[in-house]
């Protein structure tokens, strides 16, 4: 993930940052540790790699904790994953460097976490860092002995460097503050911990004011509206902004899917779509945002497909296809690539063929199966989870990208060399650092096919003999590593991909349906303990940890798309018995609840067992197990089956309807419940009323309550050039009806410093707190950081308001305000200018771009939003 440093709540004595100081190595305590810890014997790739560190790693459990109360230390949590290239770079720059190792082992209990054996510890605290505006991996976080967290950030670089705190420092200054402030810090780590808690266990009936919302096709709509507000109509995708062109983009396999379904039941099934809100019509703030236009969903969908196929984001040489890409361009991607990316783009593809009959769309998902099978198989049938972001310690490209030459030597034929790079973008400027590419496809093949004077297939069929070329000699290149771990949950998802395909594709069915019934078999007798529950994670014959939601959702989901396809009963009774334990397990003891819980139980260290209904990467365990339970009711003729999914929908019915753009996969359940119980459509959507301070909260992520642009900068740009300090201008447009925290938001009341790993932040000296608040807060961005110091910041004054409690107690719930009742706060409203002072670190600097990241936190209606950050950046003419 990116880069960024934030502190959660860093306790510490007031006055200036101590000095960094290298430990006394004549102390025996100092000394580096021997060069082994306590990892060696486990499984997760990711924490063998660190078995071999001078610090004295634990893994997550009892005994790690029970050693921090013991020895009276705090505890530090690393988080992250094999393929994880931040991962990688802070391993080597700080848990490899002996000095740091040493203050790590003298002050604190260390823990190694592989996010994808734990999940819900990941995130839980991973709430925690999101909750200040923060959040990606490593997960670098500060415990105390209890499990409470007090600080963090993602990566921090070995030493301070501009703009970025180094980890020495932060380990000094977490170590000065446990000696001399440690009554504060276990205060404010307590107020934090029952803030996750809450926001964890997310209370729908508090979600929505006035009328309750129900169930009916209005919901589907008003998702499909959103995703059109949302969609990027030059290159796909979406969640783009055009101010921001370089934010990261996902493909999002939930959201086309959700387009495909869509797109298929209103073929079958044809109505108006109606808007069911007012709000909706906020969904275009300012220019930033696409206008909302009504697109054809099945157009949305495949012209999205079809700018992530020709893009980046795919393997050209290898197949498979890449995490993400670091812009709205899909042009260079993040290298990583994982199992359950892949499988549900298999999937999609699959769909997309059957749906529209084009072939290309078989092609994409056979070139899936291809690298899987090739790739991520394991010899006992099953699936590994990932390939690593690097090789050889670098980053990924090393064995991904291409130079001209390098393509011309290993083609050898001049012709197919002139074919290669003129379909692959090769001719045209390098789009990778030193004179390298990421192979992709910049026009249609058709286009190149005529500049050629060549037809389709015979361009095809080029083409295809020499990526096999080009793949045998990347093959001679140092690989990425593999995370050689089967997780569950992501097989069933591959072999829900693989039989569908068997399904579909009259093409390679047999190989299709073999590999998913292999798969289905070594799930069912490797994952499969007593009483038919699952677990977590298997590496050559050793299962370890329990299953989650997701795992027997998936699986069972895996199971009955293999009996759709093949018609074996055994999978369908195997996915009625995981279906049960599931429910058993993972099922609200709460007659009047539904939804399933994350974990089967609650980690006593972990401040709630919290239902998780939300599509991230993956899709959410809930929506899955809701189609679950209507396949079986379908197939068993067996109502009480869609009771159960219906009972899964209303649990997170408010919030649907609050945000009905985040929940695909919700959607797509729930358009298949209506199929099995029309008598819901009959009801019709509760738009927000008036009043309702929720209303317009059926946001994207370009309905941002905040807007932010740079100014002055022509002439500030020729001063900084020069070596000379310069004055920016930050101008914050905020929307109507929002206000957001000041820069000081409590003026009236008395304040105490509290050190923050980005400065010091000002916080209200008053008992009871139960949040911090997150104040109007400016800081360069990494890239712009190592060529400028921010000297100055100017911010100015806000408008006064009284801080009033929400009109009900169901706002008044609200983990995400802060509770600051009864102040007087200072807050900003319609337009901010802030101002800049900037120094160049370099007599002379050539930069191309200035960045700044913007911390703020957003009120509507005295109902306050958690904190967010936003960016903006402004690329700058060559000198």
């Amino acid at each position: 993930m990116g880069i960024s440093v934030s502190a959660i709540a860093f306790c510490a004595t007031p006055g200036s940052s101590p000095a960094v100081q290298p430990p006394d190595v004549s102390d025996p305590i100092a000394a580096p540790s021997p060069s082994h810890n306590h990892l060696a014997g486990e499984t997760s790739a990711h924490l063998r790699r660190h078995a071999d560190t001078p610090v004295d790693w634990w893994p997550w459990g009892d005994e790690a904790f029970a050693r921090a109360r013991a020895e009276d230390k705090p505890v530090f949590l690393s988080s992250g994953y094999l393929a994880c290239h931040w991962c990688h770079v802070m391993e080597r720059e700080c848990f490899r460097d002996p000095a740091i190792a040493a203050r790590l082992n003298r002050d604190f209990v260390c823990i190694k976490l592989d996010r994808e054996e734990r999940p819900d510890v990941d995130q839980t605290y991973l709430t925690a860092l999101r909750t200040f505006g923060t959040g990606g991996w490593p997960m670098s976080i500060f415990l105390t002995p209890e499990g409470k967290p007090f600080y963090g950030g993602t990566y921090f670089p070995p030493e301070d460097r501009p703009g970025l705190t180094g980890f020495s420092t932060v380990l000094d200054r977490v170590a000065r503050a446990w000696r001399e402030d440690r009554d504060r810090i276990e205060r404010v780590a307590g107020e934090l911990d029952a803030m996750v808690g809450r926001i964890l266990v997310r209370r729908a009936a508090s979600s929505v004011l006035g009328p309750p919302p129900v169930l009916s096709s209005d919901l589907t709509d008003a998702c499909y509206l959103i995703l059109c507000g949302e969609f990027d109509p030059e290159y796909g995708g979406f969640g783009f902004d055009r101010t921001n062109p370089r934010r990261p983009k996902f493909p999002e396999p939930s959201r086309l899917l959700f387009l495909l379904e869509r797109h298929a039941a209103l073929k079958e099934r044809p109505r108006p779509v109606k808007t069911p809100a007012r709000s909706l019509l906020m969904l275009d703030p300012g220019p930033a945002a696409a206008p909302l236009i009504r697109r054809a969903p099945l157009d949305m969908a495949l012209f999205t497909l079809d700018r992530i196929a020709r893009g980046g984001l795919r393997d050209h040489v290898g197949g498979g296809y890449h995490r993400y890409c670091v812009s709205r361009f899909w042009i260079v991607p993040h290298f990583e690539k994982t199992l359950y990316d892949n499988a549900q783009l298999a999937r999609v593809f699959v769909r997309a063929f059957e749906l529209t009959g084009d072939p290309r769309w078989r092609d994409e998902a056979e070139a899936i199966f291809d690298f899987v099978a090739r790739e991520m198989t394991l010899p006992e049938g099953g699936f590994l989870s990932a390939l690593d972001a690097e090789s050889r310690d670098e980053d990924g490209g090393e064995y991904y990208l291409w130079t001209r030459p390098q393509v011309e030597q290993a083609l050898a034929n001049p012709e197919e060399s002139r074919i290669v790079l003129q379909v692959y973008g090769m001719l045209r400027d390098p789009n990778f650092e030193g004179g390298r590419y990421v192979l992709l496809e910049p026009r249609e093949r058709s286009e190149h096919a005529r500049a050629l004077g060549l037809e389709l297939p015979e361009l095809t069929r080029r083409l295809d003999a020499a990526r096999r070329r080009l793949h045998q000699v990347r093959d001679q290149r140092p690989a990425p590593r593999k995370d050689d771990k089967a997780i569950a949950g992501w097989n069933g998802l591959m072999i829900a991909a693989l039989a569908e395909a068997g399904r579909v594709c009259d093409h390679n069915r047999d190989r299709y349906l073999k590999a998913a019934q292999r798969a289905a078999e070594f799930a069912w007798t490797q994952f499969r303990r007593e009483q038919d529950r699952l677990a977590r994670t298997w590496r050559q014959g050793v299962a370890k940890g329990e299953g989650f939601a997701e795992d027997y959702a998936f699986l069972a989901e895996g199971l009955l798309r293999l009996y759709r396809a093949d018609g074996d009963p055994r999978w369908l009774e195997r996915a009625r018995r995981l279906t049960e334990r599931m429910r058993h397990d993972f099922g609200d003891p709460d007659p009047n609840r539904g939804g399933l819980f994350f974990a089967s139980r609650r980690d006593a260290r972990l401040p709630a067992r919290f239902k998780d209904p939300l599509d991230s990467v993956l899709p959410s365990a809930n929506a899955v197990a809701a189609r679950v339970l209507i396949e079986l009711g379908r197939l068993d003729d067996d109502p009480q089956r869609y009771d159960q999914a219906e009972a899964i929908l209303r649990e997170f019915l408010p919030d649907l309807a609050r945000r009905p753009g985040v929940w695909p996969m919700m959607m797509v359940a729930l358009e298949e419940l209506l199929q099995v119980r029309p008598e819901l459509s009959k009801a019709h959507f509760s738009a927000p009323s008036v009043d309702n301070p929720l209303d317009g909260k059926l946001t994207s992520r370009n309905t941002l309550p905040v807007q932010a642009r740079l100014e002055a900068l022509e002439e500030a740009v020729q001063f900084l050039r020069r070596g000379r300090e310069a004055e920016v201008k930050l101008i914050l447009t905020i929307r109507p009806g929002w206000s957001v925290l000041s820069a000081n938001p409590f003026p009236l009341t008395p304040r105490r410093n509290v050190a923050s790993a980005s400065g010091l932040v000002t916080l209200p000296n008053r008992e009871g707190e139960d949040a911090i608040p997150q104040p109007l807060a400016i800081e360069l961005d990494p890239d712009a950081a190592q060529h400028f110091e921010l000297v100055d910041v100017r911010f100015p004054p806000g408008r006064l308001k009284p801080l009033e409690t929400p009109r009900t107690e169901a706002a008044a719930s609200n983990a995400d305000r802060p509770a600051s009742l009864g102040r007087t706060i200072e807050v900003y409203e319609a337009r901010v200018e802030v101002i800049a002072r900037l120094r160049p670190h370099a007599q002379r600097s050539n930069f191309a771009r200035l960045g700044f990241r913007i911390r703020y936190q957003a009120c509507e209606d005295r109902v306050w939003s958690a904190p967010a950050e936003l960016s903006v950046e402004k690329d700058l003419e060559p000198r």
